[in-house]
C-alpha cells in the first residue's frame, strides 16, 4: 500500500466518481480505477459499491478512509516540517473557511499574502462551520476559519476580527418603508435563512432567542445552502434575513436592499488549529498578517 493509492482513494471517496476523483487528482480514470482494484484485490476487501456510474463506500470503506485520511494528514505534517526548514521560500498552506469568511473577508488577506510569499501554494476550501471544525480536526486543514464558536475539544480557537450583522429585506417589502422593528414584529416576518450547521444560521437563532423568540414562534419560508442563495431570495422578495454586512454591502448602497434597524450584536471570527498540530512558519506569517490588517 502506498501513500498514492491512498491518495486516490480518498479522492474517489470524496467525489464519489472515477472520473471526477481522476480530474482532482490529474490522473486517468484508468490510473484511478487501477489503484482502487489493486487495494481492493490485494486485500480481498471491496471499498466501493457500484451504483450506476455513481459509486459509494461500503462499511469497510467507511472505516478505512477514516485511517487513510489520519495517514495523508500526518504525511503532510511531515512535509511542513521539511518545508518549514527550507523557510518561506517554498511549501503550502490548506485552508478552512466558512463560507462569510472564505468568500468576503479572506480572499483579500490570501492575495496579500501570495504577494508577499509567491513560493508558498495556498489551497483553500469552504464549507460551512461545523464541516470547517471537522477538516481542521482530521488534518483536512491546517488552518480553519469560522464565524462563531466551535466545541470541538481537539482544536483551539483564537478571535481574529469582528463581523456586523445586519436584518435586511428587499426594498419592495412592506418592512423597508418601516426602517425600525419591533421585537414583537419579528415574529410576522416570513424569514429566509442558511442550513443548520452554518455560523450564520447559529447567529440568527441566537439572536431571536435574545428578544425571547423560539424557532416555533417564527415561520421560516426558504432554508439555503449558500449566503449568495439567501441573499438572491431576500432580493426577490421572499422574506428577511439576518446576514453579515460584507455580503450585502453593495446591495445596501445601491438601495436594492434596505437595513432595518435592530439590535444585533455583532459576532467574532475565529482562527482554528489543531492543538498537536506543528504550526509551521507559514502559518505564523498568515496569522501575523491577518493581525497587521486588523
Amino acid at each position: 500500500m502506498t501513500l498514492e493509492q491512498l491518495r486516490i482513494f480518498v479522492a474517489v471517496a470524496e467525489q464519489e466518481h472515477m472520473t471526477r476523483a481522476a480530474g482532482v487528482l490529474n490522473l486517468t480514470q484508468s490510473a484511478t480505477s487501477a489503484a482502487i482494484a489493486a487495494l481492493e484485490t490485494r486485500y480481498a476487501i471491496k471499498l466501493f459499491d457500484r451504483i450506476g456510474r455513481r459509486i459509494k463506500l461500503t462499511d469497510a470503506g467507511r472505516q478505512f478512509a477514516v485511517e487513510a485520511r489520519a495517514v495523508l494528514a500526518r504525511a503532510a505534517a511531515a512535509e511542513a516540517v521539511l518545508a518549514d526548514l527550507a523557510g518561506l521560500t517554498r511549501g503550502s498552506l490548506s485552508l478552512a473557511a466558512s463560507q462569510t469568511v472564505g468568500n468576503y473577508w479572506l480572499p483579500p488577506l490570501i492575495h496579500q499574502y501570495h504577494q508577499r510569499y509567491p513560493g508558498i501554494d495556498i489551497a483553500l476550501k469552504i464549507g460551512n462551520t461545523e464541516q470547517v471544525a471537522t477538516w481542521v480536526r482530521d488534518g483536512l486543514a491546517d488552518v480553519g476559519f469560522i464565524e462563531g464558536e466551535t466545541e470541538e475539544p481537539g482544536l483551539v480557537a483564537t478571535g481574529i476580527a469582528e463581523d456586523e450583522l445586519a436584518l435586511v429585506v428587499a426594498a419592495s417589502h412592506p418592512w423597508a418603508k418601516l426602517r425600525t422593528l419591533t421585537p414583537a414584529q419579528l415574529k410576522t416576518a416570513s424569514w429566509v435563512v442558511r442550513e443548520q450547521g452554518s455560523g450564520t444560521r447559529h447567529v440568527f437563532e441566537t439572536v431571536l432567542a435574545g428578544f425571547g423568540i423560539a424557532r416555533g414562534d417564527i415561520a421560516i419560508t426558504l432554508e439555503l445552502p449558500s449566503n449568495e442563495s439567501v441573499r438572491a431570495a431576500v432580493v426577490a422578495g421572499a422574506g428577511a434575513t439576518i446576514i453579515s454586512r460584507i455580503v450585502v454591502a453593495t446591495l445596501l448602497k445601491a438601495g436594492t436592499l434596505v437595513e432595518l434597524k435592530l439590535q444585533v450584536p455583532s459576532r467574532r471570527f475565529f482562527l482554528l488549529r489543531h492543538k498537536e498540530r506543528y504550526v509551521t512558519q507559514a502559518e505564523r506569517e498568515l496569522e501575523r498578517l491577518i493581525a497587521e490588517v486588523h
